[in-house]
């Protein structure tokens, strides 16, 4: 089997649901183009994957990463995600472009074979609970409502964004605690919102109180400040969400004494294989590397990664809309579709 074209066909996408983040992050996106990847091959079988990002990744396509593929054998994932790498050296291909043609390549690959990625990939589970992973709501009030909300939904656990004011946010992190009780796992994520300075100051806060993970507090361009961090506070660290190099930067959070638990996702880390890659580093080292994003990309990983804890769903809106994906449970259950199995909304 050869590759014979790779496309991208761009599509037109709805605005999402109105919500914010942090002060100074963009929240909810406007109607956007998005672009549906294909790779195509000599015996009719296509792998795809979906980005937001359409008019950026056709350039991609049109300028590099159509004539490196084609002839390729696409069955050779490991040395085409090896060849994207090379072509990241002279493109520094923006980090949720880099693993897009890897997910394709393992879409078909399943499509090939009749069975879902994750079994390709070596199924652990097929059932995983998901945690509510909220938005920045308007005051702490709101936030107990809706953590009110998500526990009643069946979600098993609940993760705050906020508004980056390092001592509101540890005021609402310490009111959270004490209102849905000391047994519901919950988390933090900074948003690399903060200094080292305000960052421990938040982290001795949730160490307090028992947080499960502190995420992203800062940005994650120096190791050496993250070391620090670790250093200063109780509560493990999540880190290496939106760090360049994959495995490789994960290597240097890790051995630096920074991870408590290590971020892995297909969007930030170089598609499946990268992901995986992660996983299996982690492990070594007797660490968690826990899924980054609600998509179905990520549901297969969390089927195949066993060193992982949660599905994360993004919760929006109060009143909150439970994710089609987690049933009234809380939990996950494993894609049955061969290949990835998009539908229409996975975006």
């Amino acid at each position: 089997m050869r590759i014979t074209d790779v496309t991208l066909d761009l599509v037109d996408l709805p605005a999402q649901p109105p919500f914010r983040w942090r002060a100074g992050l963009p929240g909810s996106e406007g109607p956007a183009v998005g672009g549906i990847l294909r790779i195509h091959t000599d015996e009719g079988l296509t792998g795809e994957a979906r980005t937001r990002r359409g008019h950026i990744v056709a350039d991609l396509v049109n300028r590099r990463i159509r004539a490196d593929l084609i002839g390729a054998d696409p069955l050779w994932r490991e040395l085409l995600w090896h060849r994207l790498w090379e072509l990241d050296r002279i493109e520094e291909l923006p980090i949720y472009a880099l693993g897009l043609v890897d997910v394709a390549l393992w879409d078909l690959a399943g499509k090939a074979a009749g069975l879902p990625v994750h079994q390709l990939l070596g199924t652990f589970r097929d059932t995983i609970p998901a945690y509510a992973s909220t938005v920045t709501f308007s005051s702490v009030e709101e936030y107990l409502d809706v953590a009110d909300q998500c526990l009643e939904a069946g979600y098993k656990a609940i993760k705050l964004h906020a508004w980056g004011d390092a001592r509101a946010d540890a005021e609402l992190c310490q009111k959270l605690r004490a209102h849905v009780g000391d047994d519901v796992p919950l988390m933090y994520d900074g948003s690399a919102g903060f200094d080292l300075t305000d960052a421990v100051y938040i982290g001795r806060a949730l160490s307090e109180v028992g947080y499960t993970w502190y995420e992203e507090p800062m940005r994650e361009f120096g190791v050496t400040a993250y070391r620090r961090l670790a250093e200063r506070v109780d509560v493990p660290l999540l880190v290496a969400e939106t760090s360049d190099g994959a495995h490789m930067n994960v290597a240097d959070f890790i051995t630096a004494g920074t991870a408590g638990y290590v971020r892995t996702s297909a969007q930030y880390k170089g598609g499946i294989t990268g992901a995986m890659r992660i996983a299996h580093l982690a492990d070594s080292f007797q660490l968690r590397a826990e899924v980054h994003g609600s998509d179905i990309v990520n549901a297969h990983l969390c089927m195949a990664i066993p060193n992982t804890s949660y599905y994360e769903s993004l919760v929006y809106a109060n009143p909150i809309v439970r994710e089609p994906a987690v049933g009234p449970d809380g939990l996950v259950r494993a894609p049955t579709a061969p290949g990835i199995g998009y539908e229409r909304r996975d975006f």
